[in-house]
């Protein structure tokens, strides 16, 4: 008896038609016939395979399971095959290998059915592995399980070890030279014992007062003789200040970070790296970002954009002065081939500083960007990324790189008119509310109180927060028209105001239109 295949090909065929008499095979479904006919497959009416079914019965028995298998070419362990058959055993023969129902099983064996979807699952199982794998070769990630009884079924979390390497990398370099963290540092060159470190919240306050000094009164941190509950003092001590810096820690607890989960802890210390890289990007501490302004464009427009867009116009004013005629647009793909990065680091030094352009005549792009490393580290730049991170296009690494090197060495001219420029800069009540409203989660992400609040959507949120369910969805613009953007903008602020009121508080003499003109006295 051969083992048959007419409902299988005819299943193919079908679908690869579509119904229709043309023949129009998919690169899938050819893919899928070459497998059979290499499994020894013959095509005509009533098609047939290799001698499966030895007694003629319209069933496999479960001995001959293996060389079936290997005979349509799954390879499959003898243990696997057991384990197959043990399971088949245990359902009572009431539902077929691998879990199929179909009433059609007989004792010790399986049927021609039950075989073919016993192939469909192991056939699935196998592309679900081979993609998983390249995914992780490609992207470099970790697959971590869920860490809590909640989530532990079924979850993955996803870790980039470059991010591992770079973030204790910059923990080595800053903290280096602390009193408090002899015992602690230096991390090892690839991070594997970061999550540990971390446990006791000792280098997270750290961390959190290198990015934003004074943020945590060294007094209150536990120092010496930690205990589980100092431990814990400081690990709650250190997510109240982040929060209070801007970060958002919604699912985020102080035994998360006792416990190391690694999704959580490098996300954390990314926000909190990001805020220190970013707080550098001001008028007040760099006068000369004025140079970037467009033309038309006043100072507010250059405080509204995000931190993103600034660093790129100031990566372009670069290249522009160098003389160089090519534009970065983003910091993946663009900067991959390291040209940009090695013009902008010869134009940023100093001129006794000895930074050459040697690095563009390497026609390799790895050995190029470790050469454009090199010329960082006359800067005493190299920081965050490798030169796989630099090729990869490792977007949040390479925007770390370039915010340090604006810090840095700016490269830009100080204006006159610094009063003026004083006027602008944020106030601390300002601040404080930009803070809060970044810790909430908010999106997008508040840079400028006034400009990012003029289309209602993140007071919207923002009410959604303190008393779930009073906004009306339905009645808020989320996507704005060409031609009605103005007065889509403007209803939305006026529902604002009105949303307020309905939650008692205090607006006399407040409009829709002073929020959405930005007005700054009116929207505090």
């Amino acid at each position: 008896m051969y083992f048959l295949f007419d409902y299988l090909v005819g299943r193919v065929v079908a679908s690869a038609t579509g119904g229709q008499g043309a023949l129009k095979l998919t690169p899938y479904y050819m893919g899928l016939m070459t497998l059979m006919v290499k499994s020894g497959c013959t095509f005509y009416n009533g098609m047939t395979c290799r001698n499966l079914d030895t007694n003629s019965s319209g069933y496999i028995d479960l001995k001959e399971l293996k060389e079936a298998l290997d005979s349509v070419g799954y390879k499959i362990p003898q243990w696997k095959v057991r384990c197959m058959i043990e399971e088949y055993y245990d359902n009572g023969n009431k539902r077929g290998v691998n879990g199929s129902m179909n009433g059609d099983a007989r004792k010790n064996a399986i049927s021609l059915t039950e075989f073919e979807e016993l192939c469909a699952n192991l056939k699935a199982q196998q592309v679900s592995s081979t993609f998983k794998q390249a995914v992780s070769k490609k992207e470099n990630l970790e697959h971590l399980g869920g860490m809590s009884e909640a989530s532990s079924d079924g979850t993955t979390h996803s870790v980039r070890l470059e991010e591992q390497m770079a973030f204790s990398g910059w923990i080595n370099s800053n903290l280096e030279h602390d009193p408090d963290l002899k015992h602690l540092l230096p991390i090892d060159h690839e991070g594997k014992q970061l999550y540990e470190k971390l446990k006791d919240g000792l280098i997270l306050c750290k961390v959190i007062n290198h990015s934003c000094p004074d943020t945590i009164d060294e007094r209150a941190i536990n120092k010496k003789n930690l205990t589980l509950y100092t431990k814990h003092e400081n690990l709650t001590l250190a997510l109240v200040s982040s929060q209070a810096i801007g970060c958002n820690i919604v699912n985020i607890d102080a035994h998360d970070l006792a416990k190391g989960k690694p999704h959580l802890v490098l996300g954390l210390l990314w926000q909190i790296i990001r805020i220190g890289l970013f707080n550098q990007i001001t008028l007040e501490h760099c006068p000369g970002l004025t140079e970037l302004l467009n033309d038309q464009e006043r100072i507010e427009d250059l405080l509204a954009l995000s931190p993103e867009a600034i660093l790129l116009r100031w990566v372009n004013h670069q290249l522009q002065s160098a003389g160089v005629t090519r534009r970065c647009t983003n910091f993946q793909q663009d900067v991959a081939d390291s040209e940009i990065y090695s013009y902008l680091l010869k134009q940023i030094a100093p001129d006794d500083s000895g930074v050459t352009l040697d690095a563009l005549r390497e026609t390799d792009l790895l050995r190029r960007a470790e050469l454009m490393l090199q010329q960082a580290a006359k800067l005493r730049c190299r920081a965050f990324v490798t030169p796989a991170d630099v090729v990869g296009g490792v977007y949040k690494l390479n925007l770390a790189f370039v915010a340090n090197l604006f810090n840095q060495h700016p490269g830009l001219q100080r204006t006159a008119d610094t009063e003026e420029l004083h006027q602008l800069d944020e106030t601390r009540e300002e601040k404080t509310y930009r803070n809060w409203m970044n810790s909430m989660g908010v999106a997008p992400h508040v840079n400028w109180l006034y400009s990012d609040l003029t289309d209602g959507l993140v007071i919207f949120q923002l009410y959604d927060i303190i008393k779930p369910g009073i906004v009306n969805w339905k009645k808020v613009h989320r996507q704005f028209s060409k031609l009605r953007k103005f007065m889509e903008r403007l209803e939305n602020c006026n529902y604002a105001v009105e949303l307020g009121r309905q939650l008692g508080f205090s607006l006399v003499g407040i409009a829709g239109a002073d929020i959405n003109e930005g007005n700054a006295t009116l929207t505090l």
